[in-house]
């Protein structure tokens, strides 16, 4: 293999820190499991139904244009919603006790225009194991428009990206939809494909239907059903994908492509700087708002460090998780990190704006 596809590796010492900590976790969800397995029952439910109600309302009441658009962006924030609470979960497996639920209920991306076969490879296999590893955490490197590694290519359109990035950022999801799910089954350079070599042709099948499926059933049927324009239609697919991009990307930008975070950079040899559980602590940081809405609503997306030290443990249980972890880590002596909101996404932006610069040593030292 060549130097980039060599897996990184992390040391092997200081694992018995990180299972110390797991049987604090596992017994403090083992305490809260009798009360909380209603909840996760409730969202594995009632999310799914709340995007299908507001198409079907959509179709029924839409000859009126407000209620079509307000049906709409409606979708769009439950969208979120069900990826938060539920296709993430059961992507790790934390929505149910059965696997085929599990993974019926991941296949509900699909319905909702991404393909669920690509996205766990890129979620599990690369985010969670090698998160902000340049080459291999799949969330970052979708676009050479961004530079997001401070050590990663550059080029003269990065001295503006500051500027521009936040007015794409609406896109984001247009890119999912259309650019990055066929790339990653096309093309041979992808992160994925490093794995991945060989893909199933159902996956295939799957990929081209879904998608058709998706713009037939946002674009097409409310043009036949509610005799609107297509350009009334279209309108009100933009005010979607718009408010599910703006919206999911306040969660996403967060917790790990911060100024505040670590890049580490393995060596010659494929071995990183710090072992797995000071990597997750050192590039993952976590969101002060907490409330009734974050918690039920938003997937506890603001507790990111739990996730990524125990993604097999449902989201709501972090709360809990999360007081043990920080207590484990101010006993330790280890990085723990949260901002507010504002603050998180203020990062994001100095990180872009840090990145748009390259330094040249050879013009420094000459």
């Amino acid at each position: 293999m060549t130097a980039r596809t060599v897996k990184p590796a992390f040391p092997k010492t200081g694992e018995d820190l990180f299972l110390q900590l797991r049987h604090e976790v596992n017994r403090t969800v083992k305490a809260l499991e009798p009360t909380r397995k209603r909840r996760i029952k409730i969202k594995a439910y009632l999310f799914p139904v709340l995007y299908v109600v507001a198409y079907f309302v959509a179709l029924i009441w839409g000859k009126n244009l407000a209620i079509f658009y307000l049906a709409y962006f409606a979708m769009g924030i439950f969208l979120v919603l069900n990826y938060l609470n539920i296709v993430h979960e059961a992507v790790h497996g934390t929505l149910f006790r059965s696997n085929a639920m599990n993974k019926a209920y991941v296949g509900f991306f699909d319905l909702m225009g991404a393909n669920s076969y690509i996205f766990k490879i890129r979620h599990v296999r690369f985010h969670h194991n090698y998160p902000n590893i340049q080459g291999w955490d799949t969330d970052f490197e979708q676009s050479p428009l961004a530079r997001v590694f401070p050590h990663g290519p550059f080029s003269k359109m990065h001295k503006y990206q500051h500027i521009y990035l936040p007015f794409l950022y609406p896109l984001y999801l247009f890119n999912w939809l259309l650019v990055r799910d066929f790339k990653d089954f096309f093309k041979k350079d992808t992160i994925v494909r490093k794995l991945v070599t060989e893909i199933p042709g159902k996956e295939y099948v799957k990929l081209f239907f879904f998608k058709a499926f998706f713009f037939f059933y946002m674009l097409v049927l409310p043009v036949l059903v509610v005799t609107l324009t297509f350009t009334q239609v279209l309108i009100g697919f933009l005010i979607f994908m718009f408010t599910a991009s703006i919206f999911s990307l306040l969660v996403l930008l967060s917790p790990h492509a911060s100024i505040e975070s670590e890049f580490p950079m393995p060596n010659e040899k494929g071995l990183l700087p710090s072992t797995w559980f000071v990597h997750q602590l050192s590039c993952t940081n976590d969101v002060k708002e907490d409330n009734w809405f974050t918690r039920f609503f938003m997937g506890c997306f603001n507790y990111h460090i739990a996730h990524h030290l125990f993604p097999s443990v449902n989201h709501v249980y972090y709360p809990e998780v999360t007081k043990t972890i920080k207590q484990f880590a101010e006993k330790n002596q280890l990085p723990y990190r949260t901002y507010s909101l504002a603050t998180s996404l203020k990062n994001h932006y100095i990180l872009l704006k840090n990145n748009a610069f390259h330094e040249n040593i050879f013009e420094e030292t000459m």
